[in-house]
Parts: C-alpha cells; structure tokens; sequence
C-alpha cells in the first residue's frame, strides 16, 4: 500500500536501489541463458522490511526518470515504503549489479555496474531535511558515501543534522571492497559512526577497516569506545551476534537455515530487525529478531525481506534459542 507523505516517520533513509541480475547456484554469469530480476540496495531493503514489520518508513534517492526507474520505485512503495522523496533525473542511468549464487562454502561473485548512476549525483538538496530529520530514526549505511564525493558529502551532512535535531542515528557499516580501500572507508564511516544510538558491523569488516578482533563481545565494546556510540551490534554469520549497550553486552545464537536460496540481502533484514527492537527499547530482542529475518531472507529469492512480524516472532518463538547477558 502507498503511504502518505504527512505525519513523522518512524524510519527515514536514503541510498542507492539497483536493479539486480542473478544466475541460480549452478549456473555462471558467463554463460547463463537467462537472469532473474530484482530491486535491491541496501537502505531501501532495510526500508522494505521495516515496512512489513508494520513501522511508517520513508527512503529517498534519486532515479532514472525510465521504466527501470519506475520499476524501482513501484517495487519499494508497494512494499508500503514512503517513496515520495525520490528525485525523478532525465536522461540519467540506473546502477545495476550482477549476482552469481554459489553454493556453500563459496561466496556469491558480484560484478557492479553503477558508476555514473542518477543515485551517484545525490546532493543535500536532493533531500527533504525537514522530513528527515522529524523521523524518530535515521539509517545510514557505508555504502552511500562510496558512490561519489557528493554522496559522501551529503552522507556525512545527514549524520551531523540527525545528531542536531535529536532523532536516533544508526549506521551500518556494511564495507563494500570494490567501492572504496579499507583506509578511506575507515576514516569516513568513523565520521558517520560518531555518537550513533547504534552501530551494526560485521566481524570482518571490523577486523578489515578498524583491526579489532578476538571475543567478539569485546569487539564490540572496543568498537563503541572507538566510535564514541551508546550501542554496537557486531554479526559473525551463521555463528549469531553480539552486542554491548552502554558497556552491558550479551549475544545471541545463530538460527540454522534448512535451505539457503539466495544470501544477498540477509544483513539488510536483521539489520532491520535491530532496528525493530531499538526502536522498541528492547535490542537483545530486536537481535533474536534479526537472526530470524535473516534467516527467512536466506529462504527466499531476491534481496528484499520476504516475511511479515507474525512469520520472525513464530520462529524465535518456535526454536529456542539462548541469549546470554
């Protein structure tokens, strides 16, 4: 359903959709016969699943005024996102990336095509502060300030304003080695991380841009104590997550996945599921709430989280799982 573009949002974010191309496990991009289609990137699939999880969303960008654009968009607002802040752009291009699925323990093989995309001209005045900065919570994410300098800008100006006006700040650093050097992302995502109300990052994306490693509760402390932020949430894959709120830590198992169809766009729904639950007040359940995302996002093809919050509460329900304090 299409929201309306009064009242605060519960969520705002902004960042560049694509349109994915992907080959099923078995198959090579070099000689497929033919490619699935769908929309993904990684602000608007958080947005997409916070939409489902029943929370007024809106994410912003800028898009081919084409077909392919539309698709995009029509794809994010009939998930119940707020697409109003998108910026229709003549005459410009929209990022595309193609996906190879391997089976474990292989990785997915990705090749982007999105340099000169509409979304790599974002500027501040592309974006709507007022609307932004009403929200109870803004995602920002590493992968925005990659793009270009002016997306770094504007990434950048977004966490300061958020920081002013009082509204939540999260960051996911979702490092993006074809994009930028681990140095640059560093120094730029630290920027965007200072003072957050939470920070989600991977174990080896701490290990890769920051050189924390070892107990992964400690990891992320250290990694709160680095970013002078109130709550870090660091993944270790099929292993769970860890956490440390104001210095309290815990963790979280991991949920076995029966079948995994498609691992692209796992982090974006359990980031979501953090999200869910800081925005609720409760992070270890918003943790448990995430695994369980991404574990349905696992089963299902494409990037976008697939499930309602009925669908993740049955299974953190229905498979017990221990969470240490």
């Amino acid at each position: 359903m299409s929201m309306p573009d009064t009242g605060r949002l519960d969520v705002a974010t902004f960042g560049e959709a694509m349109l994915r191309l992907s080959v099923p496990i078995g198959e090579r991009l070099g000689t497929a016969p033919a490619f699935g289609v769908h929309v993904g990137g990684s602000e608007s699939n958080v947005a997409v699943a916070l939409a489902r999880l029943g929370h007024r969303v809106g994410w912003s960008s800028r898009l081919p005024d084409s077909a392919l654009g539309r698709r995009v968009a029509e794809t994010i607002r009939a998930a119940g996102v707020d697409v109003t802040g998108i910026r229709w752009v003549e005459n410009s291009r929209l990022g595309t990336f193609f996906v190879e699925l391997r089976g474990w323990p292989s990785v997915p093989h990705v090749i982007y095509d999105r340099v000169g995309s509409a979304c790599c001209g974002l500027t501040a005045d592309d974006l709507d502060w007022s609307v932004l900065t009403a929200a109870r919570l803004v995602h920002l994410t590493g992968i925005t300030p990659a793009l270009s300098p002016s997306c770094r800008a504007t990434a950048l100006e977004a966490a300061e304003r958020v920081r002013s006006s009082g509204a939540m700040l999260s960051v996911d650093v979702n490092y993006r080695a074809k994009l930028w050097r681990p140095d640059d992302a560093a120094a730029t995502v630290r920027l965007l991380m200072r003072g957050a109300d939470l920070v989600l990052c991977s174990s080896e994306d701490a290990k890769e841009l920051f050189g924390f490693e070892g107990p992964t509760r400690e990891v992320a402390c250290r990694l709160a104590e680095f970013a002078e932020c109130q709550r870090v949430v660091i993944t270790t894959g099929a292993s769970g997550a860890a956490w440390c709120d104001a210095g309290d830590t815990g963790s979280a198992d991991g949920m076995l996945a029966a079948l995994i169809v498609d691992r692209i766009g796992a982090g974006d729904a359990f980031a979501a599921g953090v999200i869910d639950g800081l925005l609720r007040g409760e992070l270890a359940d918003g943790v448990r709430m995430g695994i369980a995302m991404a574990t349905i996002t696992l089963g299902a093809h494409g990037d976008l989280y697939p499930g309602t919050r009925d669908e993740a509460n049955h299974l953190v329900d229905g498979v017990a799982r221990r969470v240490d304090r």
